[in-house]
């Protein structure tokens, strides 16, 4: 298994910087100490499910009864849903919501971290589809080890993005976060289409051939 892919593209899904305008939404009704137990709180969360989704993800998938093959092709079909909604400059995995309810100042920000901070703006479905067909091609339980080790990279990597969001708002603007969401969008969108011909080589193998395994 490339061990460098899965951590590219957890990171094009995740894309905290994309979602640092609805980080300074959210908050902005909380004090300093609020928004950085926030930030924390998103953190751990967005590690907890990529760790729980690389560790037992293929357990739940085979309880379900689903084939690793047609959950490649259903998980790269979401992840190039998402990238476009990402070239659209909307944050992957999120979904139409009412966001003038974060107008409403809140006693803390632990409840917001996780939603919708966390679920769905930072990971969700995509994610998850993603650890677990990286999980099924770890071949060692050192790579599985690597592929949570990779969750925590991505927590501290969205800690940094929400404890720096007001520089990073007034560094990039919206046009530059634009920008941003988009690059990682097309990323996105290269890495869906291979995973989705991996899978569809192998449900119907006359696709196949060794360029695509």
């Amino acid at each position: 298994m490339d061990l460098v892919k899965p951590l590219i593209t957890l990171l094009a899904i995740v894309n905290p910087i994309g979602v640092v305008p609805f980080f300074i939404h959210f908050t902005q009704g909380l004090n300093v100490a609020q928004r950085r137990h926030t930030a924390r709180v998103s953190a751990f969360s967005a590690f907890a499910v990529i760790a729980v989704s690389a560790l037992a993800g293929q357990k739940i998938i085979g309880f379900f009864g689903i084939s690793i093959a047609s959950f490649q092709v259903g998980g790269g079909m979401l992840l190039l849903i998402s990238s476009l909604q990402m070239l659209n400059a909307q944050p992957a995995e999120s979904k139409p919501a009412d966001l003038s309810e974060g107008n409403a100042k809140l006693d803390a920000g632990a409840s917001i971290a996780v939603v919708p901070l966390t679920i769905p703006l930072l990971t969700g479905p995509a994610t998850i589809s993603t650890m677990v067909i990286f999980a099924q091609r770890s071949h060692h339980w050192w790579e599985v080890l690597v592929l949570v080790g990779y969750g925590v990279v991505v927590g501290l990597v969205v800690y940094l993005a929400f404890a720096a969001s007001g520089r990073i708002s007034r560094l990039l603007g919206r046009t530059g976060i634009n920008i941003m969401t988009r690059l990682m969008g097309l990323i996105l969108a290269a890495l869906a289409v291979e995973i989705m011909a991996v899978g569809l080589a192998e449900l119907f193998p006359v696709l196949g051939s060794e360029k695509l395994r």
